[in-house]
């Protein structure tokens, strides 16, 4: 009873981040913590979420795609993947997943990029930067992302070659934090070809798959 007592005020101690919907074209933000179920949903199809993440404890440890590919010697995402930090260290683990389209080599776009490729709007890095800014965050640096639902393919050459997005609205993702995390998501335009009409995406939190709801 003791042991039931204190687990149920261990759970009254973690609360549940609010779900966070964010319009095509800007980004959002959401804190995770250890434990916790983090689950990115694309609300309209060809959906493209571009990941990043910050400990909460020291912001210097980011979610690191360049080391997530060294430690998982792979440049593809699958399940029970874990995603690591800059120190080699999970932040999260890679659960369940309806799109099983993802990009680890990417970079973000910037404004000058999407200007050059003839789009207007504001890029990913400059969204980012302004989302830390707002929440007060100071980095060393901006991280490249995990680009989610991102559809591109590697060729035998090495030519990175863009496919069309064929995420549709419902569609996600849904990955275990393991370290207390802030993440921050774009939706903006990427600049790639095939996955390049942003739509909006949706940041939810649980402590279980059950928290989310029906499928």
């Amino acid at each position: 009873m003791l042991l039931m007592r204190e687990a149920f005020a261990e759970n009254a101690m973690r609360p549940l981040a609010a779900p966070v919907d964010i319009a095509a074209g800007s980004v959002g933000s959401i804190r995770v913590l250890r434990g916790q179920l983090l689950r990115i949903t694309a609300m309209g199809d060809g959906a493209v979420a571009s990941l990043f993440g910050f400990s909460v404890e020291d912001p210097a440890v980011w979610l690191s795609v360049h080391h997530t590919r060294v430690f998982s010697n792979s440049y593809l995402l699958g399940s029970g993947m874990r995603m690591v930090n800059n120190r080699r260290r999970p932040m999260m683990v890679l659960g369940k997943d309806r799109v099983k389209r993802h990009d680890l080599l990417l970079p973000a776009s910037t404004r000058a990029f999407l200007a050059e490729k003839g789009y207007d709007g504001e890029g990913c890095i400059e969204a980012v930067s302004a989302e830390l800014a707002r929440r007060g965050m100071n980095v060393p640096k901006l991280p490249d992302p995990i680009n989610l639902f991102m559809h591109v393919r590697l060729m035998r050459d090495g030519r990175i070659v863009p496919e069309t997005n064929l995420t549709q609205a419902g569609d996600s993702i849904t990955c275990r934090v393991v370290m207390d995390t802030q993440f921050i998501v774009s939706a903006c335009n990427t600049g790639i070809e095939g996955n390049d009409k942003p739509a909006p995406l949706r940041l939810s939190v649980a402590e279980n798959l059950t928290g989310f709801g029906p499928e």
